[in-house]
């Protein structure tokens, strides 16, 4: 016998909430029916795969491994409902989007009109999450695609390119490198740099294209947002980077903050939509990077305005 769709289910929801009762509920089933399937599981695989505790539930290594495996096979057999629902019809009906917070508002408010014209029966549900979570997403089969930046190491993705984006800095005005003319990189100094929070991918291009190491110690702000960060530079408190398409929305147009390119061979990050490999979504996933492709014009020469 092999185990039925509805049990891996019921294992994957397990795993997700660590109780059976908030898993059933999930679940839309009674916890005893819940439970039921998860027993005849372990039945059929001949071995436990939860741990049973007053607290809660436990995997088991053979659990936590049929979980992972679960999740693949979920996946793929949501991407063969979706793909026969919109066979010979792409981008209709229910499509589940990732954006990183570094790209998502300045993005999606310029192309999703585009794609709402071209589409009509596109239903589009939008996650924002950090690249980490949205790989993650992707693989357990929780997302069709994700718009993220590269580089970024991830096995079993592919993806298309929408474009490049400069990384530029941003510096408050009267500061030394808010003078006229490109900044070079050896002018960065990390002590003077006020970063997003670790885990932004953006925090990481910028840090790695001009190796520099992130500022350390308890006393080093770090920024939850763009919009945040641009308020700090303006302030005075620092220098920092900005994604060139944020520059062109607007975001750094705030009194006291000069944004410079930096040297003339400036760093760029290659934002992408990235799908599970093998999915069934490839051919909208690629539909959606067409319609989402940046301007390729050149880039604003200094100061930008």
């Amino acid at each position: 016998m092999l185990p039925t769709l509805r049990q891996l289910q019921y294992l994957k929801l397990l795993a997700e909430h660590g109780s059976f009762s908030r898993a059933a509920e999930a679940a839309f089933v009674s916890q005893p029916a819940l439970s039921a399937g998860v027993q005849e599981l372990e039945r059929i695989l001949g071995t436990q795969v939860v741990e049973r505790t007053r607290g809660g539930v436990q995997l088991t290594a053979v659990g936590a491994e049929a979980v992972k495996r679960a999740e693949d096979v979920l996946a793929r057999t949501e991407d063969l409902v979706e793909a026969a629902h919109s066979a010979g019809r792409p981008l209709s009906g229910r499509f589940r989007l990732g954006v990183i917070p570094t790209v998502a508002p300045f993005l999606l408010p310029a192309k999703l009109p585009g794609v709402k014209a071209a589409w009509p029966a596109l239903k589009l549900f939008i996650r924002e999450d950090l690249t980490s979570g949205l790989i993650k997403a992707l693989k357990a089969g929780q997302l069709d695609a994700a718009v993220i930046a590269l580089p970024y190491s991830a096995t079993g993705i592919d993806h298309a390119g929408i474009g490049d984006d400069e990384i530029l800095a941003a510096a408050p005005a009267g500061h030394p490198l808010a003078a006229p003319g490109p900044i070079q990189p050896g002018a960065l100094k990390s002590e003077e740099l006020i970063l997003l929070e670790d885990g932004h991918c953006l925090r990481d291009h910028a840090l790695a294209a001009f190796h520099i190491e992130a500022p350390k110690g308890d006393d080093v702000f770090a920024a939850t947002s763009l919009h945040t960060l641009v308020q700090m530079v303006g302030s005075g408190l620092g220098v920092s980077f900005l994604p060139e398409m944020a520059v062109r929305a607007g975001l750094a147009d705030t009194p006291g903050v000069v944004v410079r390119s930096i040297s003339a061979d400036a760093p760029r990050r290659e934002i992408v939509v990235a799908w599970r490999t093998g999915s069934s979504r490839e051919t909208e996933a690629r539909l959606l990077a067409e319609t989402f492709r940046l301007d390729t014009a050149s880039s604003p020469k200094e100061p930008i305005p």
